[in-house]
C-alpha cells in the first residue's frame, strides 16, 4: 500500500512533530539520530527519571546532599541519552526483520535503507564508549552496576520472541537507573532502592501495555509476543493491578528510605508522590482505548509527566 511506503524524507512514522532532528540536525546525521530516537525524547525521559529517583531518594535516606549530586544528575541526563541511542540501536539491529514487516516501524533507518548495519553497529559502540567514560567517573559500585546493566539491554530486543512479557524485561533495562544513582550518591546498594526498582518496573509494564497495543495486529500476523497480545481485552484489569503495584511498592521503598520519628513531615511530603503518581496513572486508565492508536501514543507520552508527578515530591521533601 502506498501510506504503508517510508516517507520521503526519511521521517519516521512515529517521530514527534516538528521534532529537532528532522528540522535542525545536519542531513548526514539525521538517519543516526533517528537511530538513536532523538526524534522522539519519550524514550530518554522514560530511562532518566528512575535515575534521579534514586538519587533524590538516596539523598532523603541518608540527609546528606552534596555538590558531587548536581554531577550524577547531570551524568544521569547524559548517560540516559547515549544510553537509550545505544540500546534503541541495538533493538533495531536485533529487529531489523520484524521492523520491516510492522507498519509502525518500517520507516526506521535500517529497514527503510538509511542506515547500513554496519553503520548501526559502528553508531551502537560509539554511544557507548563515551557513556563508558562518564561512568568511569564514579565510585566502583556505582561502575561495577553501570556494566550489569548491559545484560537487560542486551536481552530486551529478543524477549518477545520468547516470553509473552517482553515488557518485564524493558521494565529491567530502563529502570536500573534507580539503582545505578542510589549507588553513586552512597556507595553501596540497600533495601529502599531495590524496591524503588520493582515500582519502576511495575510502572514500565503500565506505560509500554499501552504503547505495545498499537502493533497487536501487526504482531499477531508475524508471531511476536507482548503483554498487550497476552491480556486482550483484560488489558484495563491488569493495568489497574499495575498502578497498585507502582504506587505500593515506591511507598514501600520511601518508608524503608526514613525514619518516621525523625523525618515525619519529609516521610509524609515523599509519600504524596506515589499517591499522586497513581491518580495520574488511573486517569490515563479511564480514557485508555485499545483501538485508538492516536490516544494510546498521546497516553504512553504522558507518562514524561506520570515519573516526574513523584520526583517533585521527593526533592521538596529533601529540603524538610
Amino acid at each position: 500500500m502506498q501510506g504503508d511506503a517510508p516517507k520521503p524524507d526519511g521521517q519516521v512514522a512515529d517521530a514527534v512533530k516538528d521534532n529537532w532532528v528532522d528540522q535542525y540536525a545536519p542531513a548526514w546525521s539525521r538517519p543516526y539520530l533517528r537511530l538513536s530516537r532523538a526524534d522522539r525524547p519519550i524514550g530518554t525521559w522514560l530511562l532518566l527519571i528512575p535515575c534521579w529517583w534514586g538519587l533524590a531518594l538516596a539523598i532523603l535516606w541518608d540527609g546528606s546532599p552534596r555538590w558531587e549530586d548536581a554531577w550524577i544528575a547531570i551524568a544521569c541526563a547524559l548517560g540516559a541519552w547515549l544510553m537509550r541511542g545505544a540500546g534503541c540501536t541495538w533493538n533495531d539491529i536485533a529487529d531489523r526483520d520484524i521492523d520491516g514487516a510492522v507498519e509502525r516501524t518500517r520507516s526506521r533507518p535500517i529497514p527503510s535503507g538509511q542506515v547500513t548495519v554496519r553503520g548501526a553497529v559502528v553508531w551502537m559502540v560509539a554511544q557507548a564508549l563515551i557513556a563508558f567514560g562518564i561512568l568511569l567517573t564514579f565510585n566502583p559500585m556505582a561502575i561495577s552496576m553501570g556494566i550489569l546493566a548491559l545484560l537487560p539491554v542486551a536481552i530486551y530486543p529478543f524477549a518477545k520472541r520468547f516470553t509473552w512479557w517482553p515488557q518485564v524485561f524493558l521494565g529491567l533495562a530502563f529502570n536500573w537507573g534507580a539503582l545505578w544513582a542510589w549507588t553513586a550518591h552512597t556507595g553501596a546498594l540497600h533495601w529502599p532502592a531495590v524496591f524503588l526498582y520493582f515500582a519502576g518496573i511495575s510502572w514500565t509494564l503500565f506505560y509500554d501495555t499501552i504503547y505495545a497495543h498499537q502493533d497487536t495486529e501487526d504482531d499477531a500476523l508475524i508471531g511476536v509476543k507482548s503483554t498487550a497480545r497476552l491480556f486482550g481485552t483484560n488489558t484495563p484489569t491488569w493495568l489497574r493491578r499495575f498502578i497498585v503495584g507502582t504506587v505500593s511498592l515506591m511507598a514501600f521503598a520511601i518508608i524503608l528510605s526514613l525514619d518516621l520519628d525523625d523525618n515525619f513531615w519529609a516521610l509524609g511530603l515523599a509519600l504524596l508522590g506515589p499517591w499522586a503518581m497513581g491518580w495520574h496513572m488511573t486517569w490515563q486508565l479511564r480514557i485508555f482505548d485499545a483501538e485508538n492508536n492516536q490516544r494510546l501514543l498521546q497516553l504512553f507520552r504522558l507518562n514524561r509527566d506520570t515519573g516526574l508527578i513523584p520526583l517533585i515530591f521527593f526533592v521538596l521533601a529533601a529540603f524538610l
